[in-house]
Order: C-alpha cells, then structure tokens, then sequence
C-alpha cells in the first residue's frame, strides 16, 4: 500500500536529518523477562506491534524512565517497574542512546539493588505518556461520576483552535462546529470534552468511546522537540480512523519535530508507516525478540494464526509467497496444509530472521527464504532461480513465447502477450505483474499463481525446489522437535 502524503513529507524530513532530538535505541535488563534486547527507533514514529504480554507496553514505559520530562507530569522507571508484595527487582538496567543535534550519548536509569539510579543526570525532554487509562468511558474515570449531574454548572472552558477543531472532525469523519474542553463549578481539575454537531451539543459523558478518545488527545498540546508515547493507539477507533489519526500525528511530528513510539494491534496502523517505523516483538519461550522493519500483514500473520502450523516459512513478500505454495503444491502437498507461509517484507528482515534460525531462538522449527537476488546468509535459504521471481519468471516465460498461460487465466494470448511485453519496459519489476493484471482486468494472485504453473511445468528444472522442500520434510519428519 503506498503511503499518504503525511508520511512522505515527514519521511523526507526525516532523511535530511532535520530532527535535532531523538530517542535512537533502548535496551532493557532483567526486567518484565528483558534481558539485554535492544529496540531501535528509526523514524519519527514507530509502532511496536506484537501480542499481548510480549513487551510493547514495557518498552514504551522504560522510554517513559529514560528522560526527565520538563513537562507538568514526571515519570520515574520505580513508578513504572515497582517492587511489590509478589515482585522484587534487582540488577535492572535500562539503557538508552540520546541523540541531541550531532552528538549520541548513551544514559542509563538502574537499579542495582535497592534503589534505582541515574535520575539525577536525566536528559531533559517533554515527554508525554498516554496509557490505556485514556480509553475508559467518562463515567468510569476517577471523580468524573460526581459531575454527572443536572444541578452543575460550566465553570471554564478552553475552545479548540480551528486547526484542532478540523483535525477532529477529519479523523472521527464528521463535521463539528465547535469542540470545547470544559470543567464544572464542582471540580476545576477534571476536563470533559464538549462538541457540537448537526445542531447539537453533548459532552464526553454521551459520547462514542473513540470520539471522545481523540478529543482528549487533540486538545493536549504537544511541545516542539517532544516525544509522545501511546499504548493501544488504534482502540475504540474505525479503520479509517485509525489511518486518519496516523496522518495526523505523521502532521504534527512534521511540523513540531516530535518523535512518536505509539503500540498497536492494529494492520491498519502498520501499513500507514514505512517498513522502518515497523518493529515486531515477541516472546520465543522464555526469550524476547525483537524484529525491526517487518511488513504489516507478517505482523497480523503472527498475532493472528487461525490454523496450527508444524513449520513456519518465511518468504520476502507475496509473490514469493506463492511461488512456494505451487512447488510444494506440486512436489509435497501433503506437507503445505502444515506450514503458515508469511511475507517478512526487505530482505534485511530475512537475514535477521535467519541469524535466530542459525541461533536456534525459535521455539518451533522454521525456514527463511530469501529471493534469488539475494546473497547468501546465515540461516537463510534461497528462492530457485537466479534473480528476483518476477525477472526470473518473466524472462524465462518470454523465452517460450509465453505458451501455456492464456487458457489458465481465460484470456486472449495475443492480449497477455502485449500486457506482458509492455510490462518488461518498467524499470521496476515489482510492477510487472500488477501491469500485466490491469491490462487484461484481471486479479494479481490469479495471474501470477498461473504464471508459476506454467514456469514449473515448461521452463523450470525438475529438481527446482529441490532443497527446500527436502529441508521442510526434513524438519516434520525429524523425531526432536520442539514444542
């Protein structure tokens, strides 16, 4: 999915270094089941995504420790990473690099023993934290029941600006004529969001969750060089505005130099952001893992497994997805109903993927595979052929005049033919297919599914795949496995 205007525009801010404060890792010790992984933060926001209990909320927490906010609300790791009745932390360090215009220094909160240490020699920074207190309805928040009541009165109110009133109504997807934060004679310190729409007025008691949700986070006011973190950004929000809300806060990071590290369940979220603001975490037994830049629907196959795979199989994207589905279709079908094939998006992902298959940190077996214009790398396999799937299918069907294809597809020859000889002019091989597809009206998977039958019937070698579906039979078949 290609990506809004919001996000490039920051994307390009970005890539000229124009953010003079920014958080650029973190690594966490012996807390919450860290011990040692680092987190990078390699754009302006990052959505840390993975399953519940895996780590999202810790991370953003420990960044929380990391500074000392100038803003009104201080945080501290001991609030965050308390010792309890059932939990006493020692030896824990969170350790941080901190880059301040050209210069990256590393900090560190910790606490060897007792106490915790390094809260005197902070950076300092606005940082604001938004944890899931926020989504709870009016009603239910801390001392806002009192102030349902009919015999109260306004007391002060804050109008939003006119750039807040409309960033309102284009998330939420609906036009406001005001939008106000209000207190009540009772209690001055408790805000209720008040709007009006379609005439009418009502205030954060009777409105929708979501609604009242990005109200509250509309009217805070963000300072320049701050960083904001947010857990759970996309609850009680719609999938458009989910996106809505991303290209709003890809707006103000743009505009305030803010650094955003947001947490999410949420694909919407994820394929708003570049491969770089993507970081998926997860537990591997008792281990964490970190994995940076993953594609969005890699994301969702792993917090989203329906079926119960023996074997995890990792390709680049879908069409490499696909490629594998027809070898094993045709050489094991057997064994495909029990793998889970996901994309992992840039081969960076591949390779480090493939350095955990060489450490054995995967709690069941697994296979990385990278295209054939990749080099070689550890624990890494690669897709057959010689170059990418679509230079390498496209370049070998030509050679047999393209024969075979049309019938499967339901399409002229003489149609696929033009479609396919313009596409080899685009310099980009990743929109060859898509080419192709829309030339002939046609669905992507339909053709590119059909393009792989031929290839391995016409032009492929019988061993091709060989290797990779041995490795696969030899990890089912294999009597030590683990759980």
């Amino acid at each position: 999915m290609a990506l809004s205007k919001e996000v490039r525009k920051l994307a390009a801010k970005w890539q000229r270094g124009d953010f003079p404060k920014h958080l650029e890792w973190i690594e966490l010790d012996r807390v919450r089941g860290w011990s040692g992984q680092r987190t990078d933060f390699n754009f302006p926001i990052v959505a840390i995504c993975g399953e519940n209990g895996a780590g999202k909320s810790t991370i953003i927490q420990a960044v929380a420790s990391i500074y000392e906010s100038t803003t009104a609300e201080k945080y501290f790791a001991s609030t965050f990473f308390p010792d309890t009745a059932w939990d006493s932390l020692t030896g824990v360090v969170i350790k941080a690099s901190v880059k301040e215009g050209q210069n990256s220094t590393e900090v560190s909160v910790r606490k060897p023993t007792t106490r915790w240490r390094g809260n005197d020699t902070r950076r300092k920074r606005p940082v604001i934290y938004l944890d899931l207190r926020r989504i709870q309805p009016i009603s239910a928040r801390t001392g806002y029941a009192r102030l349902a009541k009919s015999a109260l009165n306004e007391a002060s109110s804050t109008d939003f600006a006119t750039d807040s009133l409309q960033r309102l109504s284009s998330i939420i997807g609906k036009s406001y004529a005001s939008a106000r934060q209000a207190t009540t004679n009772l209690d001055q310190t408790r805000n209720v969001p008040v709007v009006s729409h379609d005439g009418t007025e009502y205030s954060g008691f009777h409105q929708g969750a979501g609604e009242a949700t990005v109200a509250d986070l509309i009217s805070i006011d963000i300072p320049q060089y701050s960083i904001v973190l947010v857990d759970e950004i996309e609850t009680s929000l719609h999938p458009r505005a989910q996106r809505r809300l991303i290209r709003d806060l890809a707006e103000i990071s743009r505009i305030k130099l803010v650094q955003f590290v947001i947490t999410t369940h949420s694909p919407y979220v994820l394929e708003e952001l570049p491969a770089s603001a993507r970081v998926y975490v997860f537990k591997n037994g008792a281990e964490k893992c970190v994995v940076p830049g993953v594609s969005a629907q890699f994301a969702l196959s792993k917090m989203d497994e329906e079926i119960h795979p023996e074997i995890d199989v990792y390709v680049e994207d879908n069409t490499a997805t696909i490629l594998i589905e027809e070898i094993m279709a045709r050489k094991s079908l057997g064994n495909l109903s029990r793998c889970l094939i996901s994309p992992f998006g840039a081969a960076s992902v591949g390779k480090s993927l493939g350095q955990m298959v060489e450490g054995n940190r995967f709690s069941r077996p697994t296979v990385v595979i990278l295209d054939a214009d990749q080099d070689p790398a550890p624990g890494c396999m690669i897709l057959p052929g010689e170059d990418a799937p679509e230079r390498q299918l496209f370049e070998d069907l030509q050679q047999i005049a393209w024969q075979g294809i049309s019938p499967l597809i339901n399409r002229s020859h003489s149609d696929f033919v033009s479609a396919a000889e313009n596409a080899l002019t685009l310099p980009d091989h990743h929109e060859w297919i898509k080419s192709v597809a829309d030339r002939i009206t046609i669905g992507t998977e339909e053709l590119w599914r059909a393009m792989c039958r031929v290839w391995l019937d016409s032009s492929a070698d019988e061993t091709v795949g060989d290797d990779i579906i041995e490795r696969i039979d030899d990890l089912l078949n294999s009597d030590i496995q683990e759980a």
